[in-house]
């Protein structure tokens, strides 16, 4: 038989396969797909992949570690946001799993105190574990990347999320709108089953965006998950007046490149990442037109405060 009939036959089958012989979706994501592999919490509690964090169960899986500079502590921001708009979902019906894809720095207790600096609440587990069963896991949750190895900096920065008993996965940006994401996620984990295609949360779900100026949107979209303006000191300091404050050089270049400046001992940089429970400054690689426009944009927030009466002046923050 030519070869171009194997292939036909062979995809014949296939859809045969599918069309009358498909298995639950429960059975082909269930416990012959996920490794048991053991993993160890932050709270140095042993556990296994499936049968204690996925068997049963709607999750959130990310992977972090804690020494990166990119965009781990944005992300880990953004979902604490989503931790506390879901409230007491979080440990009841949704489960948050974060793998450390660096476990020979990542110890628990480094976990813990990681988790502690973002002000993380109960529901939400750091894990680690051996090398090679973290890798295992980050393939079978299409979470793993070649770069993994070479440049942590580079892996996937996706949200993986799931409800283990119906077989319902999906990917999602782990750096959107919070408000966003903690509709998306109740809906399609909690009640994908009562959801049509017109009910499906959008984007009109989110906060909206305060003018539509670059600066603005750049500061919801990439600083409002540890900052506000006039709203005090968050996961980072209260930005209110912070052009008044800071030499307007020194804030192009710790906007820019925040890790080398804390990489230099720049005595400001240290003092703030010392103040400020050790949480990073991430490095959101934005460009000289960027930096420029978020900084234009927080000295009119400035100026617009300063001749605001008191107590009249809004707050700017992602909550």
């Amino acid at each position: 038989m030519p070869w171009v009939w194997l292939i036909a036959a062979a995809a014949l089958l296939a859809v045969t396969a599918l069309s009358y012989g498909r298995p639950a979706a429960a059975e082909r994501w269930g416990a012959d797909y996920f490794p048991n592999v053991p993993l160890v919490t932050q709270d140095g509690k042993r556990v296994r992949l499936y049968d204690d964090l996925l068997k049963g169960k709607a999750v959130v899986i990310n992977v972090i570690y804690t020494h990166c500079q990119d965009k781990c502590p944005l992300g880990t921001a953004k979902l604490a946001q989503v931790q506390r708009l879901l409230g007491d979902k979080v440990g009841r019906e949704i489960f948050f799993y974060s793998l450390s894809i660096d476990p020979e720095r990542d110890s628990p207790a480094v976990l813990k105190a990681y988790a502690e600096r973002f002000r993380v609440g109960p529901g939400w587990l750091f894990l680690t574990g051996e090398p090679a069963d973290i890798a295992l896991v980050q393939k079978k949750l299409g979470l793993w990347s070649r770069t993994d190895a070479a440049d942590p900096d580079g892996h996937l920065t996706g949200l993986m999320i799931g409800n283990e008993p119906s077989g319902q996965w999906m990917r999602q940006s782990g750096l959107d709108n919070p408000q966003f994401l903690a509709t998306r996620l109740s809906s399609f984990l909690l009640g994908w089953q009562r959801q049509t295609a017109a009910a499906e949360p959008g984007y009109d779900a989110a906060a909206p965006i305060d003018g539509l100026d670059a600066g603005g949107y750049l500061f919801r979209t990439r600083c409002a998950a540890c900052h506000t303006i006039g709203g005090g000191d968050a996961l980072g300091p209260d930005l209110l007046g912070v052009t008044a404050r800071r030499e307007r050089a020194w804030l192009q270049r710790f906007i820019q490149a925040p890790d080398q400046l804390l990489a230099q001992r720049d005595p400001i940089a240290v003092e703030l990442f010392a103040r400020f429970n050790q949480v990073r400054m991430p490095n959101l690689w934005l460009g000289d037109g960027d930096v420029e426009a978020l900084l234009q944009f927080l000295e009119a927030q400035g100026a617009a405060r300063a001749g605001a009466p008191a107590g009249n002046s809004p707050v700017l923050r992602q909550e």
